[in-house]
């Protein structure tokens, strides 16, 4: 997702374990509204490059947090920093392959994604993408990975067990954000022309592009496989709910401003947006064809971004403090020691 905070701020080391802001948590902590969701922790995590993905492995209990160059590994449980994965340049995305004991991350400014071992954090591989690789999935039914390449308009396929590229699938579109239904089917956000384009994973081919109107610039993409809804998170405080077998627009319910990530939680039905105007937008799945908006739960400026668990029902969401933008810049410098991790439960 280009749109994120991924912004090389100069690099950074590593302490062992997180450090924890009170301060930072007294000012970030929420009360629990309607959906009982609040910021409960903020981590600081050291270092002050941008940010994008972060992705949370709930099995193995490990929250990666894309950091410019590199990528941190936290507990999921008590947030203490437990490795890294270096020479990630320009990293966005990251995901793992749980049956074959590998993670990959999408090396935005190298071209490249890393294939790193899920035990140890090293780096066992390296495959080539085309230009700007940026939302990366693993997709089961496969065992491939799917990389969606920002400049490169088109998705890099490689073996999940060897890390070999076997071909790619022209998307005429700026890709974001995808999902995998795990049947041989994907679901990808094309932002510039506001669709959603829907893949043969086996034989790496469109079948469908769905217009996403009124949504406009699709970011974040989240599935519930049980009743095959998608929500798309788009521009102009809008979503758009997607029958993944019609790519009918079911519902349009009202999110957040500055939305960039998606989530849904199948023991709760609900969806979620994280926005950076410091907003996460809870809905609740009433039915398949039916959404309420719950409540917009505070979170911090700038954390668009998140992460979540599926076993504790937390999300993780970077965030950061800058200085006003100099005359001609779009975003101000990072103010150093500010990147943190905010963490929000029940």
């Amino acid at each position: 997702m280009m749109r994120k905070y991924l912004i090389p701020l100069g690099l950074a080391t590593l302490s062992a374990v997180a450090l924890f802001s009170a301060a930072a948590f007294s000012r970030a902590a929420s009360k629990p509204g309607a959906s009982g969701y609040h910021v409960i922790k903020t981590v600081s995590v050291p270092g002050d490059e941008g940010w994008d993905y972060v992705y949370v492995d709930s099995d193995a209990r490990r929250v990666y947090i894309s950091h410019g160059s590199h990528v941190v590994v936290m507990n999921a449980d008590t947030y203490a920093i437990e490795g890294d994965i270096p020479d990630t340049p320009g990293v966005h995305g990251i995901t793992v392959a749980s049956d074959l004991g590998r993670g990959f991350t999408s090396n935005g400014r190298a071209n490249t994604v890393t294939i790193f071992d899920l035990k140890t954090l090293k780096t066992i591989g390296t495959a080539k993408t085309d230009a700007n690789p940026d939302a990366i999935i693993y997709d089961p039914a496969t065992k491939r990975v799917f990389t969606f390449n920002g400049r490169g308009k088109n998705s890099t396929v490689i073996n999940a067990a060897d890390g070999s590229v076997v071909g790619s699938i022209p998307l005429g579109d700026k890709p974001e954000f995808a999902v995998s239904d795990g049947k041989g089917a994907i679901f990808v956000n094309a932002e510039e022309t506001s669709n959603l384009v829907a893949l043969d994973s086996q034989n790496l081919k469109e079948t469908h592009r769905w217009p996403l109107a009124p949504c406009k610039s699709p970011s974040g993409l989240a599935a519930d496989l049980k009743t095959r809804r998608l929500l798309a998170v788009c521009d102009d405080k809008v979503s758009a709910v997607v029958d993944a077998d019609s790519g009918k627009v079911i519902a349009t319910p009202a999110i957040c401003d500055g939305p960039d990530a998606a989530a849904f939680d199948p023991s709760s039905n609900y969806f979620f947006a994280s926005c950076g105007d410091g907003n996460l937008t809870v809905i609740h799945e009433d039915s398949a064809d039916k959404y309420t908006v719950v409540e917009n739960v505070p979170t911090k400026k700038t954390a668009r971004t998140m992460g979540f668990d599926l076993k504790t029902h937390k999300f993780f969401l970077p965030s950061a403090e800058f200085e006003p933008p100099a005359p001609g810049e779009r975003r101000g410098k990072m103010k150093p020691g500010t990147f943190a991790i905010l963490v929000v439960g029940k």
